[in-house]
């Protein structure tokens, strides 16, 4: 398996014909922006790679940055988590900045604003906002507070600043066009006042800027080229543009000196915003508040639950970053919004582990089974292969003796048409064993099959004169005297409806859970598997991958989740 080749897309085209111009003085920097307000999910991801893959491809660099001017909602938890999340994916940034960083930035570009006639402050509140606003068909109206002076604008502007006034009493709020068919352009709110602790400055700010004002500014001060984001923020250019065309940051050096003082680089740009459609799944909910709600309601078990779309609940789950890069790629970039098929990224996370992951032999669903013909005490060592199509990956050595554990479901006593597996008086092949033949059916008390008495045809034994007869099926088993028990979860989707989100039918994406989204059972497993290091990833013979639990296994207790069948056999739950 090799990851797919680089793509061509209309971000590519554009960034390829900048560089070829000179526009940019032929740079490519680009910047992964998330706000440490929660957990990345996977639809992040197509950001993570686009952003990080165009600055690979095109000689240039990546910053993360974290936006962080709210912080009522963020958290240092969240920071680390994105961190070990980015590099998880196998990326690493140039640069880690902070929207944080630039504070006094924005500020003094407020005051630039203000002196030029380009922002007053005004005291209506925020439903007076909205009822000035207007509608998509109707013009705003200027607010009563638009033409204050500059004197007094930046005299309420500094006091804001100083603390005197309470939450929500003021803003500051860009003059544009309250008439604008665009409602973004209608005097947006650049600052807010919220007395709130940030966890990067403290105390320092009783003022905080909006994030469309944030953003480009950041952007410009870090020498972003390409701002690439998603196509919800369209509708935002033209206030990104206006700013930086109102700040011009490049021909104001001085607006920045703080950065420099601070030590961090600054070489300003002219950025261009770019926008894409955003990663959409069925199955799933990429809201940060619903994911948030279900971990805090209890409904999941924490941000890195398998079954959850997080970043970390895929890691958890053993999807290998490998596996989400290649998804994104062949989902392609494109300004049309869709929903892509969950069984599209597993099939990709399948791809990645059938060349990645040795092979082991498990029973999730155990049933006993004895070779009578073996005396009570027959230990032997058995050779096999660690991945049938990779001779790189070595062999290894296995323990066989007369008690074994095979699958259930590799029994019927009364087979159906096409079952080529074990049945009372049929043969069948033990994976690299030989053939047996089933002579006898054990049942407890209740009348359940818990045992079954067979014979072991020493002729086909490898290297036997009778080891190339043919038999229908084979099946795979494990010692019974040196397997290992093990707890083994069974994920499947969270949602038992492709669009939870959809409530046309009165209910939300909580009626959509899936109550059999997750199994836990009692299996057996090789030996070897004890020792498995956490999150290594291996195929259990015919029945799927799975991943040693980056949390709770060890070597005395050990567990593992699947991460997914060997095919895809997803049905929808029945109601």
């Amino acid at each position: 398996m090799t990851e797919a080749t680089t793509p061509t897309n209309f971000i590519r085209q554009i960034v390829a014909a900048d560089k070829a111009s000179g526009k940019h003085a032929g740079k490519v920097i680009t910047r992964f922006p998330p706000e440490p307000n929660g957990y990345l999910h996977l639809g992040h991801a197509k950001s993570i790679c686009l952003n990080f893959g165009i600055a690979r491809d095109y000689a240039g660099t990546c910053n993360l940055r974290f936006d962080d001017t709210n912080p009522a909602r963020e958290d240092i938890e969240f920071v680390e988590a994105i961190r070990e999340d980015v590099r998880w994916l196998g990326l690493e940034w140039a640069e880690q900045r902070h929207a944080s960083d630039y504070f006094e930035v924005f500020y003094r570009c407020a005051l630039k604003l203000i002196a030029d006639g380009k922002a007053y402050v005004c005291d209506l509140d925020a439903d007076e906002v909205r009822a000035y606003r207007g509608t998509l068909t109707e013009p705003g109206r200027n607010s009563p507070y638009r033409e204050r002076t500059v004197a007094e604008n930046l005299d309420l502007f500094q006091r804001m600043r100083a603390g005197e006034f309470e939450d929500g009493a003021r803003t500051l709020r860009a003059k544009i066009d309250m008439a604008s068919g665009n409602i973004n352009l209608r005097d947006p709110a650049i600052y807010r006042i919220r007395k709130q602790a940030h966890q990067n400055t403290g105390d320092a700010w009783p003022i905080y800027p909006m994030y469309d004002y944030a953003h480009c500014i950041s952007d410009a001060v870090e020498g972003i080229t390409h701002s690439l984001c998603t196509l919800e923020f369209e509708d935002h250019r033209p206030l990104y543009d206006w700013c930086l065309d109102q700040i011009n940051l490049p021909a104001h050096p001085e607006l920045a000196e703080s950065i420099v003082a601070a030590g961090l680089s600054y070489a300003p740009s002219r950025p261009q915003q770019i926008e894409f459609a955003r990663g959409n799944l069925d199955f799933t909910v990429m809201s940060k508040r619903k994911l948030m709600a279900l971990v805090q309601d209890g409904l999941v078990d924490g941000w890195d639950d398998p079954r959850m779309p997080t970043l970390t609940g895929a890691r958890r789950r053993g999807f290998p970053a490998a596996a989400i890069r290649l998804f994104w790629e062949r989902a392609g970039i494109s300004k049309q919004n869709s929903v892509i098929e969950y069984g599209v990224l597993e099939g990709c996370v399948r791809e990645v582990l059938d060349a990645t992951a040795a092979r082991r032999m498990g029973v999730i669903n155990p049933l006993r089974l004895v070779l009578q013909n073996l005396a009570d005490d027959h230990i032997e060592v058995l050779d096999f292969p660690n991945h049938p199509k990779d001779e790189a990956f070595g062999r290894r050595s296995v323990q066989f003796s007369r008690e074994l554990w095979i699958e259930r479901d590799d029994f019927l006593e009364e087979p159906v048409k096409g079952f080529h597996r074990l049945v009372p008086g049929g043969e069948v092949r033990l994976r690299g064993a030989g053939i047996i033949r089933c002579d006898e059916v054990v049942r407890s008390a209740a009348g359940e099959v818990i045992e079954l008495r067979c014979t072991l045809d020493a002729d086909t034994r490898p290297g036997g004169s009778g080891a190339d007869r043919k038999v229908k099926g084979t099946i795979h088993w494990v010692d019974a005297r040196s397997a290992v028990a093990a707890e083994v979860r069974l994920y499947d989707r969270l949602f038992d409806v492709a669009d939870p989100d959809d409530d046309t039918d009165g209910k939300t994406y909580r009626d959509h859970l899936n109550p059999g989204s997750r199994r836990t059972i009692r299996a057996w497993l090789e030996a070897g598997l004890a020792g498995a290091s956490r999150e290594s990833t291996w195929q259990f013979e015919r029945l799927g991958y799975f991943v040693a639990d980056r949390h709770d296994h060890t070597a005395a207790a050990p567990v593992f989740n699947r991460v997914v069948t060997l095919r895809d056999t997803w049905v929808k739950p029945a109601k």
